[in-house]
């Protein structure tokens, strides 16, 4: 598919265009200068033709973290087959942008002019003054309502290839007259609920990078995908709208999302509550969390909190000491007080790396598949039962009010992570406590090494009536 790349200065509406173009709010947009700092690239269609559009940060050099988000943006022009420069029609054109345009138009590629914010027709008078510019297609337009944009759609289609001709397919009447549907109603209705798996299985790995400001997030994701795929520098909270990568690796497709970095609640200002808002509708879509540490220094109750949110969406676990070229501590030590503080995710292996060497960080990848294995991992009922049963016997379920508490039988109903019920004659009385026990026992017993068990007790035909309900109801 060809590329289209959106240029311009901090604050023109690049991403306001990318989201009107996507027809749907992606990049995250604000009145903050420099809202948008890393290249983020998504799958459209304008006028039906695909093509894939790439968002890229303000041209800005006044400092070390902009001038990075420069750099990257200009590599990010020549890569793409397709140029639009934005500026703002409410400004008088500046010779940095005129610089700018002259330097793209030296790429010898389709190139338009896009004047944004041009509300009405009175401030058409506005875009005269960037005809100076000597660009060969100029577009007038306002993202924020709608206008002008179809002009600039269609000389963007006129640029991408043409759609193929596809012959309509005629339907065979003989095959849907012998078509023979008999009993798959009755073959359907006997499947128990709880063996149906609502997602369909897919070779793609979704994989969230989440940890505190300057922890080194997006140099671990540089290092995983082995180019410089998102902005670094030594300002905390330089990474805004989440970054999103693919890397093929034996079988599967690795996407990695770099998150923004999280701060104190009460240091959390500005475009980072966009950014918080949307690291929360990443890691709801996510299979595995990579948790980055910082080893170099002393953990933070805020490392705990941030924590807190892989088991708050049931993720699959890696806990990435970060950094570890300058380690404060032994691994015994550090690794003693990981375990310390992060105990409810005491089933998440531990790897120290150094993202800025990339020592160690080409062993992430063959854990991830691991640890994804045993994400997806179903536990045949019968092995299941087994390991149940003889938990309950090396140690007996606690009575309730000397009532016998009994578990009548295990069923893994969902994978990703492992959900299991257990059939009980008083769910009520299963302790948490007893719940962790049994966990033990499976991993014990099963490779779940990196996934959360969840584990859920239930009254016997609970889930029966349930359904009368539900069929009741609809």
């Amino acid at each position: 598919m060809k590329k289209i790349a959106i240029i311009g200065l901090p604050n023109v509406g690049k991403s306001s265009l990318f989201n009107r173009i996507a027809k749907a709010r992606i990049a995250i947009t604000s009145d903050f200068s420099g809202t948008t700092r890393d290249i983020r690239t998504h799958a459209v269609k304008i006028n039906e033709k695909p093509c894939l559009l790439l968002d890229t940060g303000g041209l800005d050099k006044s400092t070390e973290l902009f001038e990075n988000v420069h750099t990257m943006s200009m590599e990010a022009s020549k890569k793409a087959d397709i140029i639009l420069m934005v500026v703002d029609g409410k400004m008088r054109p500046s010779d940095e942008e005129k610089k700018i345009f002259y330097a793209l138009q030296g790429r010898k590629k389709p190139i338009a002019l896009v004047i944004n914010k041009i509300d009405n027709d009175k401030e058409m008078e506005r875009a005269w003054e960037f005809e100076e510019f000597g660009a060969d297609h100029i577009f007038p337009i306002s993202v924020s309502h709608n206008r002008g944009v179809i002009a600039l759609f269609d000389w963007i289609a006129s640029h991408l290839p043409a759609l193929p001709e596809i012959e309509p397919v005629k339907s065979d009447e003989d095959d849907e007259e012998n078509w023979d549907d008999e009993g798959i109603e009755e073959e359907v209705e006997e499947l128990p609920a709880e063996n149906l798996e609502e997602e369909e299985e897919s070779n793609q790995i979704n994989i969230a990078i989440i940890g505190r400001v300057n922890v080194g997030k997006s140099s671990l994701l540089n290092a995983l995908v082995g180019k410089e795929r998102a902005v670094v520098s030594s300002i905390a909270g330089t990474t805004i709208d989440p970054v999103d990568e693919s890397s093929p690796h034996l079988d599967k497709i690795l996407n990695f999302v770099d998150t923004a970095g999280l701060r104190r609640r009460g240091k959390i200002e500005g475009i980072e509550k966009f950014a918080l808002m949307r690291t929360k509708e990443m890691l709801e879509r996510a299979h595995i969390a990579l948790l980055v540490l910082d080893a170099s220094e002393p953990f933070l109750e805020l490392d705990e909190r941030i924590a807190g949110l892989v088991e708050d969406n049931n993720l699959a676990c890696i806990i990435v000491l970060n950094k570890w070229d300058k380690a404060m501590a032994d691994y015994d030590t550090t690794v003693a007080d990981v375990r310390h503080r992060f105990k409810f995710l005491s089933y998440a292996p531990i790897i120290t790396v150094s993202a800025l060497t990339k020592q160690r960080v080409s062993k992430i990848k063959d854990m991830l598949l691991e640890v994804y294995t045993n994400f997806s991992q179903h536990i045949p009922t019968r092995q299941l039962n087994e390991v149940i049963k003889e938990a309950t016997i090396r140690h007996q379920i606690p009575s309730d009010h000397a009532k016998i508490v009994k578990i009548y039988f295990a069923t893994q109903y969902q994978t990703k992570p492992p959900r299991i019920v257990l059939v009980m004659n008083k769910p009520r009385s299963l302790h948490f406590s007893y719940k962790r026990y049994l966990a033990n026992k499976l991993r014990e017993n099963f490779a779940l090494e990196g996934t959360p068990v969840l584990i859920y007790p239930r009254a016997k035909g609970e889930r029966d009536n349930e359904q009368e309900e539900s069929n009741a109801e609809s």
